[in-house]
C-alpha cells in the first residue's frame, strides 16, 4: 500500500478516470475494488443511491481486507476511498447501459439536451473507524450528436462501463459538449474537492 503525508492510500475503484483523478491530487494509492451487485441497491433519490452504493463498496473491501480490526494498530492510518456516479436525466436515474439499444437511447437523449451527474464520495480512516461522505452534483449540456458518431460510441465497450454511457473526456463525445456547469472532475467520477476536505476530515 503506498504511502504519502504520513497516511496510506486505498482507491477502491477500478474506474481509469479516478485513477487519474487522485494522481492528480497528488496522492500515491494502491487499488482494490469491491464485490457488490451495484443494481441490488436501491434508493429514492440519487444522492441517497450514490452515497448508500459508496458504503456498501467501503463495506465490501474492509471485509475483504479482513475487518477493520487489521488496521487499528498500524502506526500510519489507511485510507480508503470509495465513490459512485449515476446520470440523471429528466429526472430518471442512469447507471451503465446494460445492451446497445439502451446505450443508444441515452446517447440520442443528450443529443442537443443536457444530463445531471450525481456523484458520492466517501472516505474511510480504516485506523479510526471515521468515515466522512458527501454527494455533489453537475450538469453537462450537449451539441447535437450525429447519428454516426452515436453508432462509434455504441462499439466501444467503454460506453457501457460507465454511469449513463457517459465519458466527457472520450474522443467522439469531447467535440460534442457544449458547457459543464459544476466540477468537471465530479462527471469524471470522483469530486476532487469534497474528496480533499474528507481526507483532511478523518486524519
Amino acid at each position: 500500500m503506498a504511502m504519502k503525508r504520513g497516511f496510506k492510500m486505498i482507491l477502491g475503484s477500478q474506474s481509469m478516470a479516478r485513477k487519474r483523478i487522485v494522481d492528480e491530487m497528488g496522492y500515491e494509492f494502491t487499488v482494490v475494488t469491491a464485490d457488490i451487485d451495484e443494481k441490488a441497491i436501491r434508493r429514492d433519490n440519487p444522492e441517497d443511491l450514490v452515497v448508500a452504493i459508496a458504503q456498501a463498496k467501503a463495506d465490501e473491501i474492509i471485509s475483504k481486507l479482513g475487518g477493520q480490526s487489521q488496521f487499528a494498530h498500524d502506526p500510519l492510518p489507511t485510507l480508503l476511498i470509495t465513490a459512485d456516479t449515476v446520470v440523471v436525466y429528466k429526472g430518471v436515474v442512469r447507471e451503465k447501459p446494460t445492451t446497445k439499444d439502451e446505450a443508444r437511447q441515452f446517447i440520442k437523449g443528450y443529443s442537443g439536451s443536457h444530463g445531471g451527474v450525481v456523484g458520492s464520495v466517501l472516505v474511510s480512516n480504516l485506523k479510526t473507524g471515521v468515515q466522512r461522505v458527501g454527494w455533489d452534483k453537475a450538469e453537462v449540456y450537449f451539441h447535437e450528436i450525429p447519428e454516426k458518431v452515436i453508432d462509434d460510441l455504441i462499439d466501444d465497450a467503454v460506453t457501457f462501463k460507465v454511469a449513463g454511457g457517459l465519458m466527457l473526456e472520450h474522443p467522439l463525445i469531447a467535440p460534442f459538449i457544449d458547457t459543464v456547469v459544476g466540477g468537471v472532475d465530479t462527471v469524471m467520477g470522483l469530486p476532487k474537492e469534497l474528496t480533499e476536505k474528507f481526507i483532511s476530515d478523518v486524519l
